[in-house]
């Protein structure tokens, strides 16, 4: 995609105050259509783009889900930063697949721990599943953010751009501690190579593979298999749904109600 339709496209995202994620996401899906044809993104018909996103569905057979964010960055760029709104009825209807997710028992829960040796890994792990944090939160926690006399943990502008506040369990308050005699972490809680900036969630997230295959277990799932874990122990736990709405920080009760 040329340089100056790119910037158009991004500064379009800024100004709606998409997340820099969705940002990566959506030029992606853009900069592919182009590849796909070796044309400016700009010089293609609305047909065009309807037979690549056939081309994702049928012939790459791509996941659901990985189609229908394509097809929204696409639907962005004709849509908004072109303007074309003929490409609303351009694109195919978009459908997501509604599955379960794999849980981890508490005793596959409590291998992971036991199988991992570096102290900051495995606290890492555990304030993920104990205070069922996504990952996104997990690597933004801030030392400041740890409250022991109120045995909670604050998550600062969380999904949806909101504060809330989850558990500290005295367990993870005592493995936070010992983390912190150790490592001494001065501003962010899991800092990276880089004390100054958060590790990033490819990091978070390696850890937690490694673990996942030195233990043995084929669930399907990355490190968001803890924060599964987290609620439908707290379910199993007799926990009300309404509780764990909140500590999951999720919009809509129907959220929680898949757990």
């Amino acid at each position: 995609m040329p340089s100056q339709l790119r910037d158009r496209m991004v500064r379009d995202m800024q100004l709606r105050r998409l997340s820099e994620i969705t940002q990566r996401v959506y030029a992606h899906a853009v900069c592919g259509l182009a590849k796909r044809y070796m044309k400016s993104p700009d010089q293609l018909s609305d047909r065009q783009v309807q037979d690549y996103v056939l081309y994702m569905l049928n012939d790459r057979k791509l996941a659901w889900s990985t189609c229908d964010t394509n097809a929204a960055g696409l639907q962005f760029f004709y849509g908004v930063t072109l303007g074309r709104d003929s490409m609303r009825l351009a694109l195919p209807p978009r459908q997501s697949e509604k599955r379960l997710p794999e849980i981890l028992s508490a005793e596959e829960v409590g291998h992971l721990f036991t199988a991992v040796n570096n102290l900051k890994h495995r606290v890492l792990l555990q304030t993920v599943y104990s205070a069922g944090l996504r990952v996104s939160e997990l690597v933004h926690l801030k030392i400041t953010d740890l409250d022991s006399e109120r045995m909670m943990i604050r998550v600062e502008q969380g999904k949806g751009n909101k504060d809330r506040y989850t558990l500290l369990s005295p367990r993870l308050l005592q493995e936070l501690r010992a983390y912190w005699r150790k490592y001494r972490p001065a501003s962010w809680l899991f800092p990276g190579r880089n004390p100054d900036l958060p590790l990033s969630r490819f990091s978070a997230s390696k850890v937690f593979d490694a673990a996942k295959e030195k233990v043995g277990i084929h669930k399907v799932g990355g490190i968001h298999l803890l924060r599964h874990a987290f609620a439908t122990h707290l379910l199993e736990a007799k926990a009300d749904l309404r509780t764990i709405q909140v500590l999951m920080g999720h919009r809509s009760i129907l959220s929680t109600m898949r757990y």
